[in-house]
Formats: structure tokens, sequence, C-alpha cells
């Protein structure tokens, strides 16, 4: 499809559609990656914890597809000489998550390596932008996986005021289509970081029995809780929680993590036993566009339906103006 929005974020990175792939951990590997930047997008794999030798495979796995990479920034700094490995892999850029990401923000420079940095609230995005990031990433609590309680309309262009005319944002948390997509420029953002719909594509690394079960499932039935992360044992800091379908695990210690943190050794065994395709018990991660979702698509169709119906949109928007 030829580029039929232009923005910041498109000039920036020199694509064709502002629509970027979110790195979520094991999902966005480098096929799917690969196949939303062929669309004219950009993906980004999903380094997550820092699997350095996943990360390795997965652009290998991308071919010859500019792709970048996106840490859990608390976990990437555990590791020393974990982002120097991811450096030295010319990713096209380099996005951090959930943590000071100062420091990495200066090395990715450095190497030439632009930079996004998603914040939850003002203050984090005001450490983004004091730090020097390329892109500023504003996700809502509406989105998959780990966030914290702001909602994104409201956020959005807050931080487009705070941020100055010329900083290249980006939108995440809820856009599923090109609805999301119109209404994000129109509140100050440069682009959407899309998760949960990349998720259901064919592209994706996972199950066919999770992306059947993300067509199936509504917004209404995701909660945003601390229990798949107690039970796994992950170390996050209290203020983020993970929006996940809600399943017979999660309603039973949803509102006792009291409880479950007493008995986390036990329900960690019953977890890990448990098929890891059992998603009453497992954690399937996804964001309230779920309502939105209803087939499991390629990215490249993802992507061109997006535009498009962006595109017109934003066309017939004068309409609204009284002649």
């Amino acid at each position: 499809m030829e580029q039929i929005l232009h923005t910041r974020l498109t000039e920036m990175l020199g694509i064709e559609h502002p629509i970027l792939l979110a790195p979520m951990d094991l999902v966005s590997g480098g096929k799917l990656a690969g196949a939303v930047t062929s669309a004219g997008g950009l993906g980004l794999i999903g380094g997550g914890y820092g699997d350095f030798d996943w990360i390795t495979k997965e652009f290998e796995e991308a071919g010859n597809q500019a792709v970048g990479v996106g840490f859990i920034t608390w976990s990437m700094l555990k590791q020393p000489g974990l982002l120097d490995k991811t450096l030295e892999l010319r990713p096209k850029v380099l996005m951090l998550s959930f943590g000071d990401g100062t420091e990495a923000v200066q090395k990715a420079r450095a190497a030439g390596v632009k930079t996004l940095w998603q914040i939850q609230r003002l203050e984090q995005a005001d450490m983004a932008l004091k730090a020097g990031v390329d892109i500023v990433v504003v996700q809502g609590q509406e989105g998959g996986g780990h966030g914290m309680d702001r909602g994104l309309t409201a956020l959005l262009p807050a931080v487009r005021d705070l941020a100055g005319p010329d900083q290249v944002i980006v939108a995440a948390g809820g856009i599923a289509d090109g609805r999301g997509l119109a209404a994000a420029l129109m509140l100050g953002a440069d682009g959407v970081m899309m998760g949960t719909r990349f998720w259901a594509s064919e592209e994706a690394v996972g199950p066919d029995a999770a992306k059947r079960q993300l067509v199936d499932s509504k917004g209404d039935d995701t909660i945003r809780s601390k229990v798949f992360d107690v039970v796994r044992g992950l170390d996050w800091p209290w203020h983020f929680s993970g929006r996940v379908v809600a399943n017979k695990f999660a309603r039973k210690w949803h509102n006792n993590i009291e409880a479950l943190q007493e008995n986390a050794d036990a329900q960690r065994e019953v977890y890990e036993a448990s098929d890891p395709q059992d998603y009453a018990t497992r954690v399937l991660i996804a964001g309230e566009a779920l309502d939105l979702i209803d087939a499991i698509e390629s990215a490249e169709q993802i992507v061109d339906k997006t535009v498009s119906q962006a595109a017109a949109l934003l066309k017939n928007g004068a309409n609204f103006l009284a002649r």
C-alpha cells in the first residue's frame, strides 16, 4: 500500500505508515516484526525480560527487514552487558518501558539508534524528555500487559502540551483499528503502537488456541491484576499491574492478593503443573481492544485496514464543520 498518511513519526523513521508493533514479550518475534515492517509500519521484537539468545534468534527470523527491539527496563538493568550486546545487532530502534531508561538512551544515541520510552504518567514523560528520547510512547491503562491507571484520552494531549509541538509522540493502549489511529492523531500523537491486535495475527508467536481465545473474548473480560506476577514469581514494581483476560485462576485470587502471596509456592506449583494452553489457569495477556478484534489476520491485512480506515475518517472529518 502506498503512503497515505504522513506524520513526524513516518518522517523520523523513514516508514510508510504511522503504525508500530508493540514489543510483546515472547509474542512479537522476528516473523511478526518483519511482517509489520514489510507492510510499511515498523516491527519491534519483544525483548521482554532479556533472553538474549531468543532475541538473537528472532533478529535472524526477521531476515532482511529492519526491526527494533523493546525491553522491560528494570529487568534489562539487572543484566550488565545485555544492552551493549543488543545494540551490536543494529536494531532500528530501542524501546524502553517500566523504569529509568536514561543511561540506555545515551548508549543507544551513541550507537546511532533511535529511542522510544513508554510512559504512563506525566512525571515519567518529563523524565523521558529530559533524557533526550526521540519518541515518547504514551500508554493508556486500556492496553494489555503491564501499565498503570491513567486513560489514554486525557493523558495523551497532556503529554503533547508538556512536550511541545515538535516532539514525536506515539499513542498506545486500546488501539486496534483506524478509528483509534485517527483519534490518536487528533489528540496529539504522530502514530500508534498496537499490541493486542497484532497478538491475534497469523505471524505472532504463540498457539492458535491463544489467538482463538483472543477473538472470542471481549474487553469486559479483562482486568488489571497482580495475580500472575505473584504466581510466576516476577519481581515487578508494585505500582505496575498487568491487564489480562480474567480466568478462573485470576478470579480466585484477584481480590485476595495477600493470601496468594502467603501461598505463592504452592500456587506456583499448581500453575506450572497446568497445561500451557489451559487458559482457565494460564495467563492470557490482552487489552480492552479485544472488542474490536473478530478474526486472526495477517500483519499486512491489519496494517492496510487500519491505515485505510483512518485515512477515510480523517478525510471525512471536514463534514463536521458547519457550512
